[in-house]
């Protein structure tokens, strides 16, 4: 049976860290024929994860992009990263796949990993089936392995293989379609053997299983069944090929990605069952030749690229187009991409991803095209939770920081560069610290600039608990025009997030009206370091009286009247300090909610409520509210206690005040601390 599609299929890997998703496409690329030896990503010998960065960790860093054909079928593939650090790299270029692998560890207890990835492919309605990588490190049975996969799957779970066992050791399988059995040959397409006697009663009730899950949406199939009759394999396949394409089901595999088992299986699996660019391109909205950018990326001799797949038929160099926002403009150099390296295409054909040269104005998330453009695809990236405050180790860096962030910024929508106004602090923030942490490292490495960083300041605060009421004067003379200005002010605290409140009651002209701004002006700038080190906040002040010189008076004298009015009856008023207070919402599995609220509530942190997480099953929400110093290091020790899938969203609630030997710590450090 042929592999109906037109045009280039494009297959997205996805899954947890560590589970051999890279791995797997390096075997695809070997079992095509594309190459003649298997990458490694242990030995460093891969096509993909070819950056020092990823090279360094062990692990993806950035999405690894392939080309290959199969039996004259051609796909492309996405290998995201498994990482939250790092996931938002390919999440754009997953919500325009045809079809997605989840690669899976074959033990039960580490299925929890795959829950995000299957989570996140029924919400953009991405086709998918499972790949349980490494059966031969398998100890568990498969059954459990499902049993414990399905409540993250809001389809239900196809199990097409039976293991064949020598002893602990998974040697071979057996299809449960095409009820044949195979041997496994390393690097080479499994040998058919005999089906096992032992296994024949199990292999019947799985296929019985197996008929029974595709009966479910097929009457006839049903009608078969329930009259003892042997459907066709011709049935049994167009059944599974549409459990996949309308997300009815999702087909379970497995095999050995480093020893090319299960390999060959997989792709034909693929061939006859997965969906092309065409309905793709009906699920997305495009009814017309267009191409969507789904990342930017900066490097190499090409320079700027648009990693970009073309969906609704082929597309050429130097044809014109328009974007999302309506700007005009014309594709540059096609390339067509594998791996880091590129080779210039005149044109590509419908479904093929490719680097597109020479379109600054377009963004990732862009669709480009001549006629009626889809609709936007709308994307959840991971919340920015860490953060830290970089300049250039050398000054004399400070343009070629700005130029090099602005392109890493580009690159990587999960990054984010913010201005602190309070601290005079440039701020990166990102997912967490291992993203951070090879920012940095792409920094130095492929723009030559070294970043000196440190734990961004904390927003703290201070206000007053009392009224106080202060004079101030500045009178200066030296010689023809002195200076002169007297005011008397009040001040009082207002309630918590009041903010600032300036009013005047002078009376008889004591102060012209022309200078009461400049009094003002000079009450805020005391406030900007109050008597503990920190703006102040919620604080009214009445301008009461003063007095002026005809001469010597002027909008400075009064400013700095003011400010020496205000510094004084601050230090009278009995300030306190205020530390900002985030609201925290955790999502985590329900085995790890106790460890979890523990460690909030370690951290100072106030628990809202609890409950299940809406739509995930075996997964809770927690809500807290907890200080903002207490937030570092929070996402790692999150992630270490619940396999790396604990993740939290915070944002500023409000300020609470602060006292005893905390307080005393924080305006110890800060007045420590270099002017």
């Amino acid at each position: 049976m042929p592999g109906a599609t037109n045009g280039t299929r494009l297959i997205a890997l996805v899954g947890p860290a560590g589970a051999g998703k890279t791995s797997l496409a390096e075997a695809f690329l070997f079992a095509s024929g594309t190459t003649d030896r298997q990458g490694s990503v242990a030995n460093k010998s891969s096509i993909g994860d070819s950056s020092e960065e990823s090279r360094s960790r062990g692990g993806s860093t950035e999405t690894n992009l392939y080309n290959f054909t199969y039996l004259g079928d051609k796909y492309a593939i996405i290998d995201a990263p498994g990482s939250i650090g790092f996931s938002a790299d390919a999440a754009r270029g997953l919500a325009v796949a045809d079809v997605a692998i989840v690669v899976v560890d074959p033990d039960p207890a580490r299925a929890a990993l795959a829950a995000p990835a299957l989570r996140m492919l029924d919400e953009l309605g991405i086709p998918h089936l499972i790949f349980v990588n490494r059966i031969d490190q398998a100890h568990g049975r498969i059954r459990d392995l499902l049993t414990s996969l399905q409540p993250m799957s809001v389809s239900p779970l196809i199990a097409r293989q039976l293991p064949i066992r020598e002893g602990e050791k998974v040697t071979g399988f057996i299809d449960i379609a095409l009820e044949r059995a195979y041997h496994y040959v390393p690097g080479k397409p499994s040998e058919p053997i005999a089906l096992p006697d032992e296994l024949a009663e199990r292999e019947a009730q799985a296929r019985t299983q197996l008929l029974e899950q595709l009966a479910d949406h097929d009457d006839n199939l049903l009608e078969q069944l329930l009259m003892d009759q042997v459907p066709e394999p011709g049935t049994i396949f167009a059944d599974l090929k549409r459990e996949t394409s309308d997300n009815l089901g999702v087909s379970v595999l497995f095999g050995s990605a480093q020893n090319g088992w299960g390999v060959r299986r997989l792709l034909k699996a693929l061939r006859h069952e997965a969906p092309g660019p065409e309905s793709t391109a009906a699920r997305l909205g495009v009814d017309a030749p267009a191409v969507y950018a789904f990342k930017i990326f900066h490097g190499g001799s090409v320079g700027r690229l648009a990693l970009a797949r073309a969906l609704g038929g082929g597309v050429h160099e130097n044809t014109d187009f328009k974007n999302s926002n309506d700007e005009h403009g014309r594709l540059g150099a096609l390339f067509s991409v594998q791996g880091e390296k590129t080779a210039k295409i005149a044109d590509a054909a419908n479904g093929d991803v490719i680097a597109v040269a020479k379109v600054d104005g377009v963004k990732s998330g862009d669709w480009l095209g001549a006629g009626k453009l889809p609709p936007k695809v709308d994307i959840d990236f991971p919340s920015r939770n860490c953060a830290l405050a970089i300049h250039p180790a050398d000054r004399k860096d400070d343009v070629k920081l700005s130029g090099a962030l602005a392109r890493i910024l580009e690159e990587d929508p999960s990054l984010t560069l913010e201005q602190d106004e309070a601290s005079h602090e440039m701020r990166l923030r990102g997912v967490n610290d291992e993203h951070l942490k090879t920012t940095l490292a792409k920094l130095k490495r492929r723009y030559g600039v070294e970043v000196s960083h440190h734990a961004p300041s904390i927003g703290y605060r201070e206000s007053i608990r009392k009224p106080s009421q202060q004079r101030g004067r500045h009178k200066k003379q030296s010689g023809g025009h002195g200076q002169y200005g007297d005011v008397i002010i009040e001040i009082r605290p207002l309630g918590r997030g009041d903010g600032f409140h300036f009013e005047e009651k002078i009376h008889g002209g004591a102060i012209p009206k022309q200078w009461i701004p400049a009094v003002e002006q000079g009450v805020k700038d005391a406030m900007a370091k109050g008597p503990l080190g920190f703006p102040v906040v919620d604080v009214a002040v009445t301008l009461l009286d003063g007095s002026y010189h005809s001469v010597d008076s002027s909008e400075l004298a009064f400013r700095l009247a003011g400010r020496i009015a205000m510094q004084d009856a601050l230090a009278e008023a009995v300030p306190h300090l205020l530390e900002p207070v985030q609201k925290l919402v955790v999502v985590t599995p329900a085995v790890s909610t106790s460890r979890v609220s523990s460690a909030v509530a370690s951290r100072r942190g106030q628990m809202l409520g609890m409950g299940p997480r809406e739509g995930w099953t075996g997964w809770d929400r927690i809500e807290a509210l907890i200080p903002e110093a207490e937030l570092t290091g929070l996402e790692a020790e999150l992630r270490s206690m619940s396999q790396g899938l604990a993740s939290y969203e915070a944002e500023f609630d409000h300020l609470a005040e602060l006292s005893g030997h905390l307080a005393d710590k924080v305006v110890q450090q800060h007045e420590a601390e270099p002017a």
